[in-house]
């Protein structure tokens, strides 16, 4: 079989193995996502996966890239990596997407055994400064006002419930045909 034919058998069966598994993702037809772990897990990652044009023969293109990795540390990200790749030497030559992804979950508490979370900076803003946006948004709300004689004509006109009656803006029907005429006029 050729690398192509490879690739589309392996296709076809990813996406019937993990239809409708939250956890991977096709980006496009050579090019995969997989969670490792559930998304309140500190210790779950999102492993990128690319294919070459001659997969299985090499090896795919991994990345731990994905924004949803960004609270891992560079050498854990690279613990990973290597040990994945040793994953894919051993299988090299045979569609190893599924082995991949299982072994990748099965070893999860091995491969981020040294994961520390990475704080990211957070700025913080004055409150006058809150203060002043929520107030310029308030004065943009601001509904048109209307007078005490517009008022009362809304209230005359609807029912206890604010509500206008049924066919408060129908034409009287009698009365239109009678200045229109009926058919048999001619």
């Amino acid at each position: 079989m050729t690398a192509n034919e490879d690739q589309e058998m392996e296709l076809e069966a990813l996406r019937s193995i993990y239809e409708g598994d939250e956890c991977f993702k096709e980006i496009s037809p050579v090019s995969f996502q997989f969670r490792i772990g559930e998304l309140e897990d500190t210790k779950a990652f999102i492993l990128d996966i690319t294919w070459p044009e001659t997969y299985p023969e090499t090896a795919p293109t991994m990345s731990l890239d994905a924004f949803f990795n960004n609270r891992i540390s560079a050498d854990t990200k690279q613990q990973i990596l290597s040990k994945l790749e040793e994953q894919v030497e051993a299988n090299l030559g045979t569609a190893m997407m599924y082995t991949l992804f299982e072994w990748a979950k099965e070893n999860q508490e091995a491969l981020m055994e040294n994961h520390k979370p990475v704080v990211t900076a957070v700025t913080l803003t004055s409150s006058s400064d809150v203060m002043t946006t929520a107030s310029t948004a308030k004065k943009k709300e601001k509904k048109e006002q209307l007078t005490k004689a517009q008022k009362r004509r809304i209230i005359s006109r609807t029912d206890n419930k604010g509500e206008l009656p049924r066919g408060w803006n129908w034409v009287d029907v009698i009365k239109h045909l009678s200045k229109t005429g009926g058919k048999d006029d001619e």
